[in-house]
């Protein structure tokens, strides 16, 4: 390991040695409001030509995988909500889904915790979306998306805590079951909210999508063929922009995602190539209008045929003590920014696994960027790391 680090290291410096005198070195980060966190980017570059871009991670760095193999699987389950924690809904729900099939309960768990599951994480998922295209536009130059972004967002919020007592850090969704079942009145509070979106996210589709300056700035900038984005192992709405029909929710089938109906949307070129910069932003809004489709019909199942009862527990087969046994196993799910996996190796007698580890679907989009950023201006590369959408919580774990 500490040869194959010695390796690389020196190919680095090798690399900044051999830049020659027409050329600069210029840091962009890790205190930069383009960056999207706490990450340093080294560029070379000739004029405003990038001609080489060195990430450097680890400024977030909190021991997640060894933090997880020192506490039982319920303790873990806050730390899931840290990866990516716009969208803590998600993390766990991949997490738990983990357990619960090495523990075989998959099928037991009730239909209407299945579907409050998915309805919470696809209310996430808009709300994950919501911050990449504000951001975005306002890494371009376009203020008022980012603010009509976050405020659109905020009723999600504030749905999330009502039901989870919590902003952004849920701890909702637990290994058998739910914290709590909804509140009163929730699914009522979701109609309208659907109600109230439907047309703040076509003002946001028209004043963004159809732009000419937005359009200028990212068609034909950043273009991800499809068989880099595979090799690099892209996921996520960056492989889905590249033409590749590949969401977890259809492929894996989990959850009750198989009786769902609801479409992939995936890059088609229409401002410029297949898997540029306005691809990737238009998969995030065709997501967040396929997400609604979803909600809407969580919400009229949870109002028929799975409506709350009196009796109803939803921890009523959460486990006082977890024995998955010796085994190992790894489960993923569509995560808004793609494949979130987890890599479990469990211990006979225990419920604290022998080893835990997470794969983040940031990292692997990220890994693209030097791919990507080669030969750009200074400026594009921003638009294409905008259009990446990382968040440094699941890069550096």
């Amino acid at each position: 390991m500490l040869e194959k680090y010695n390796t690389a290291y020196q190919r680095y410096l090798d690399k900044i040695a051999s830049v020659g005198s027409t050329e600069m070195v210029i840091n962009m980060g890790p205190q930069h409001p383009s960056t999207h966190g706490v990450l340093r980017l080294e560029l070379i570059t000739d004029g405003e030509i990038v001609k080489d871009v060195i990430p450097h991670l680890g400024y977030l760095h909190r021991c997640f995988d060894k933090h997880a193999e020192s506490m039982n699987y319920g303790k873990t389950i806050p730390f899931t909500d840290r990866l990516d924690y716009l969208a803590s809904m998600n993390n766990s729900h991949s997490f738990v889904m983990g357990v619960e099939r090495m523990l075989g309960m998959e099928d037991k768990i009730p239909k209407r915790i299945e579907y409050i599951r998915v309805l919470v994480c696809e209310l996430n998922r808009i709300a994950s979306h919501l911050i990449a295209i504000g951001t975005y536009g306002i890494d371009i130059g376009a203020f008022t998306p980012f603010l009509w972004c976050f405020r659109d967002r905020e009723h999600i919020m504030n749905m999330l805590e009502w039901a989870s007592g919590s902003r952004m850090l849920y701890n909702y969704i637990w290994v058998g079951g739910l914290f709590y079942d909804l509140p009163v009145g929730f699914e009522e509070r979701c109609k309208d909210f659907v109600k109230y979106f439907k047309p703040k996210l076509d003002e946001l589709d028209g004043l963004l999508t159809i732009n000419q300056i937005f359009i200028e700035r990212t068609a034909n900038i950043g273009v991800l063929p499809a068989d880099v984005a595979i090799n690099y192992g892209c996921s996520g709405p960056m492989l889905r922009a590249s033409g590749i029909k590949w969401d977890l929710r259809r492929i894996d089938g989990y959850s009750v995602y198989p009786e769902l109906e609801f479409d992939i949307p995936i890059g088609q070129g229409l401002m410029g190539s297949v898997g540029d910069c306005w691809d990737r932003y238009k998969v995030r809004v065709d997501e967040v209008r396929e997400s609604i489709k979803i909600i809407e019909q969580c919400v009229d199942r949870l109002m028929s045929d799975y409506a709350r009862l009196p009796d109803f527990d939803p921890r009523a087969l959460v486990p006082k003590k977890i024995n998955t046994g010796n085994q190992s196993y790894y489960v993923r799910a569509e995560n808004p920014k793609g494949e979130l996996g987890f890599y479990f190796e469990t211990k006979e007698k225990t419920d604290i696994p022998r080893r835990l580890k997470a794969r983040g679907p940031s990292f692997n989009n990220l890994s693209v960027l030097p791919e990507l950023g080669k030969g750009v201006l200074i400026a594009d590369l921003i638009a294409i790391l905008g259009s990446i959408d990382i968040v440094l919580g699941e890069v550096d774990r």
